[in-house]
């Protein structure tokens, strides 16, 4: 039929794994020879990087973002892009001065300039982490709580605090030990905070001058 844009809708979602990834290969082969537009929609984010020239997040029915694979894993523009692509940490902080952010209960410096005192998310990437002895004073703490072997690397769960981080590592660590956290500033990414709202349409001010949501003070 020669088609000027091709519309696929999870077309893979019921294959096993290995057949899946063989047809993403082969439906990559296949658009490059035709030379049309696949539109592609997708919840598998391996998927979406894999096949993609440009990827569209939406949330929704908004669109939270436009960019290649690389900007999107990268730089994403929200909390929502960056824990949707790929796994993340993401934290609550707060800017301390010039490219220098402070979260779970430390400054680090970063390649992004906001405001100071400026309330921010912060996503780390958890191969942007490094595991180092823990005898350096200059890196914050954690402590290894969980561990699993994921085939080509372990993925540890440490606390820093209160505060977990998810690491990746190729090497075999116990679980208990204590290690130095190194994360450089370009393995800090640094957007806007996000703001949530509740509207309430059942709600009045009573005698007493105090707002009523659904018949509770």
């Amino acid at each position: 039929n020669e088609p000027k844009v091709l519309l696929l809708e999870e077309p893979l979602g019921a294959l096993d794994l290995r057949l899946r990834k063989d047809m993403q290969n082969e439906l990559k082969r296949i658009q490059q020879a035709m030379g049309i537009t696949f539109i592609y929609v997708t919840h598998d984010q391996e998927e979406a990087l894999t096949l993609s020239d440009t990827v569209v997040v939406m949330k929704d029915g908004m669109i939270q973002q436009i960019g290649s694979p690389k900007e999107i894993y990268n730089e994403p523009e929200n909390a929502f892009v960056a824990n949707f692509i790929g796994e993340s940490n993401i934290y609550s902080g707060t800017i301390a001065g010039e490219k220098k952010v402070r979260f779970i209960n430390h400054v680090f410096d970063c390649v992004d300039d906001f405001p100071k005192n400026e309330k921010v998310d912060v996503v780390i990437r958890p191969e942007d982490v490094r595991l180092k002895k823990d005898d350096d004073e200059s890196l914050v703490k954690g402590t290894i709580v969980s561990k699993i072997f994921k085939g080509i690397h372990y993925e540890y769960i440490l606390m820093v605090g209160r505060n977990e981080i998810v690491v990746v590592d190729t090497k075999d660590r116990e679980v208990g030990k204590t290690y130095g956290l190194q994360i450089k500033p370009d393995g800090i990414h640094i957007m806007k905070k996000e703001l949530h709202t509740n509207t309430y349409t059942d709600a009045d001010i009573d005698k007493n001058k105090k707002v009523v949501i659904s018949e509770a003070a």
